[in-house]
Parts: structure tokens; sequence; C-alpha cells
């Protein structure tokens, strides 16, 4: 059998994700604010809740899951070690400890205020804890969540991002912050790196730019959190604990994110090539985005909505309220 004659049963549904991303980006492109990927679930969720998954589609529409893991891969380039060095001792320190805790606090809100369980409380922890979206799709592909379980989480993100977009530089203001103490706080405190560089520079040059270091300095720890998340998942579900259970059951593909990354912080590749892996980067995961949508089924996300959404509040309003407060104190 020929390549064709083997990548025959995929192109149907490899067609499919390519239009729905390619739809996706145009849509966005025509509305300020519009993320592909919200556009992507979207449509998928759309076209699967109406008419469901064609039959010919089903095998290339099942390669998201390759699609979503190379993209992870690929987001690797996007870490800057450098950035998180540059932020300084005190905002260093700041930054591990939002992580670190503010992980543990959502999971602790979510599964035992909101009654969350399953996967979603780590989706919703490292979403609201490190990097946004980024966060959200990286741990689930590590903990093998359900497509509806990750793409709701990225969603209830997305949401906190354009209220925090509008708030904080408002609160800022009131609260008489000066331009790095506004920056700290909300790289700090926001979720996703394009808000917080957006609401930093809303405030002022200063402020913007000690929004995206400090910003940028949470989302270089993704890789750690994301290996510490398999290595905790894998061990609580093992039936035969050890080293061979664990490397057995250990995704991959997070080897290649940490080989990405340190390629990224050598020097070897110029800013252009960067740039490029970014741009693949995203593109993979709009195609993800549309097959995960595909998957989703509405009824079951209405079962979570309103917990999710509350669980993340109140996280958001613990953190921001004791990161003001030390960066009041520290700054």
């Amino acid at each position: 059998m020929g390549v064709v004659d083997a990548a025959r049963p995929y192109l149907p549904g490899l067609a499919l994700l390519a239009a729905g991303a390619l739809l996706s980006h145009l849509v966005a492109g025509a509305v300020d604010g519009l993320q592909p990927l919200v556009v992507a679930v979207s449509l998928g969720a759309l076209v699967g809740n109406a008419v469901g998954t064609p039959d010919a589609a089903k095998p290339g529409v099942g390669v998201d899951k390759l699609f979503l893991e190379t993209g992870i891969v690929l987001l690797g380039a996007a870490v800057v070690v450098e950035e998180f060095l540059a932020a300084g001792p005190t905002v260093l320190g700041l930054v591990v400890v939002a992580v670190g805790g503010g992980l543990l606090l959502a999971e602790l809100i979510a599964r035992v205020l909101f009654r969350l369980d399953g996967t979603t409380p780590s989706l919703l922890a490292a979403g609201a804890s490190i990097c946004g979206v980024s966060a959200v799709v990286a741990i689930g592909r590590v903990l093998d969540a359900r497509g509806s379980a990750i793409t709701f989480a990225a969603a209830t993100v997305l949401l906190f991002d354009a209220v925090t977009l509008v708030a904080f530089p408002i609160a800022g203001e009131w609260l008489g912050l000066t331009g790095r103490q506004f920056g700290v706080w909300a790289g700090v405190s926001m979720f996703s790196t394009g808000p917080v560089a957006a609401a930093g520079f809303a405030h002022s040059p200063e402020a913007g730019q000690w929004a995206t270091v400090t910003k940028l300095a949470r989302n270089s720890l993704l890789g750690g959190v994301a290996v510490a998340y398999s290595l905790a998942y894998t061990a609580r579900s093992a039936t035969e604990p050890g080293v061979r259970r664990l490397w057995a059951e250990f995704p991959k593909f997070l080897l290649g994110f940490l080989a990405v990354a340190a390629v990224a912080n050598s020097g070897l590749l110029s800013p252009a090539a960067l740039e490029s892996i970014g741009r693949v980067s995203d593109a993979l995961f709009t195609l993800a985005f549309v097959g995960l949508g595909l998957s989703i089924r509405l009824r079951e996300m209405r079962e979570v909505g309103g917990a999710a959404v509350g669980a993340v509040l109140v996280h958001l309003l613990v953190v921001s309220a004791l990161a003001l407060g030390a960066v009041r104190w520290l700054l």
C-alpha cells in the first residue's frame, strides 16, 4: 500500500479540520478581540451538536490529538529563561509563590468548595495560575483530559481574560499604584499573556514592561508544572507504582517541549525562526481545537458551567488581593 492509499482515509477529516481552522482565523480577524481558538471550538461544537461528525471524517478528525501534542512541543520555543532571570529576585519569589500557591488554592477551591472532580480542577488551576489557555491545553493533554473538559476550561479562562483586561487598569488607577507595582500585580494575577501586556501598557509604558516580564516569568514554569502534574496523576492512578510504570504512563511529548525550550534559549535559532515556530504552533492549536469542538456535547458542559466560573472567580479574587498586598509591601 502506497503513502497515498494509507493517507486517503484521513483526508476528509483533515479537510474538515483545515476548513474550520481557516474560517476561524477569518472570523477572528474580522472581529477585534476575538480569539481564533474560541471561534474554532465554537464552530466545531456547532457542527458536532447539529449534525455530528460524518463517519468518513472520523479518522482524520482523530488526528487532532497529534496536532495538539505537536503544538505543545513547539510551544517550548516561547519559553524565555532570560525574561525569568531579568525579573529580579523579589519578583521571581512572588511568581514562584503565586504559581505554586495558586495551583494548590485553585485545586482546593474547585474540589472542596465547588465539588468539581476529575481533571477539570487541574485544568482550571493551570489556566489561572500559569499562562491561560496554553496551560489548559498543555496540562489537559498531559492528563489525557476529555476534549469537552479542555475546551470548557479554556473558555472559562478566556471569559476572565476579557473581564480582567477592562477591570485591572481601572483598579490600578483607583488604587494609585506605581507603574512597577501595577505591572507586577497584573503579571502575577491575570491569566493570559496578551491581556496582561495590554492591561499593563494601558496603565503606563513602565507598567507594560513589568507586566510582560512578570507574566513571561510565570509562563516559563509551565514545563515543570506539567511534569509535576503528570507524575502526580500517574502515581495516583497506577495499579503498579514504580519508576517503570511512571515512565510508561509519562507523556513523552513533554520531553519534546523541554528540548525545544532548551534549543530556543541556547541562541541557536534566530528571532525569525522562533516567530515561525510560534505561528506553526498556533496553527496546530487551531486545527486541534476544531477537533476538540467536534467532540463537545453542550449538555455535558452545562452541568459544570456555573461551578467552574465560580471557582475561577474566587481564585482570582483571593490571588489578586494577596498579590496586591505583596506588591504594596515589597515594591
